[in-house]
């Protein structure tokens, strides 16, 4: 069944919307911390994880990126100091990233920037009803 007029528009606006607001966050990261809003998620991924520490395939699932792709990031972020690998004892295979003391004052300084634009390129465009809504709406679509 293919999806009607008012459906697709429905989707294509919210591919939009999504598309511009990572633009512009993307670019405020970059501009004013020479980090990637990709790098920034690996971060705060580490920072919220148990010990600060992921296996590989973990960080990728939670950053929605292929694995060749986030072992890339991973290695910027590793050549820049703000994070380790480390093998998983017992594991041949095996890999943990692991966020390191730079990394995470990189996340502190970086998340003033973040934060700042998410309040005003997303939570300053909509009322407190439909943010709710916005993410009830949301949920349903991440389940």
């Amino acid at each position: 069944m293919r999806p009607t007029r008012t459906e697709l528009h429905a989707w294509r606006t919210f591919l939009r919307a999504h598309a511009r607001v990572t633009r512009v966050l993307e670019a405020e990261l970059v501009a004013e911390q020479q980090l990637s809003l990709g790098g920034y998620d690996v971060l705060v991924q580490l920072a919220e994880a148990p010990d600060h520490r992921l296996r590989m395939a973990e960080l990728a699932d939670a950053v929605l990126l292929s694995r060749s792709g986030v072992t890339r990031l991973v290695d910027r972020l590793e050549r820049a100091g703000m994070v380790a690998r480390e093998r998983v004892p017992g594991d041949g295979r095996g890999v943990v990233a692991t966020l390191t003391a730079h990394g995470l004052d990189v996340l502190r300084t970086a998340s003033r920037t973040h934060l700042a634009g998410v309040s005003e390129h997303f939570v300053a465009r909509l009322s407190a009803e439909q943010l709710a809504y916005l993410g009830e709406l949301c949920g349903k679509l991440a389940d």
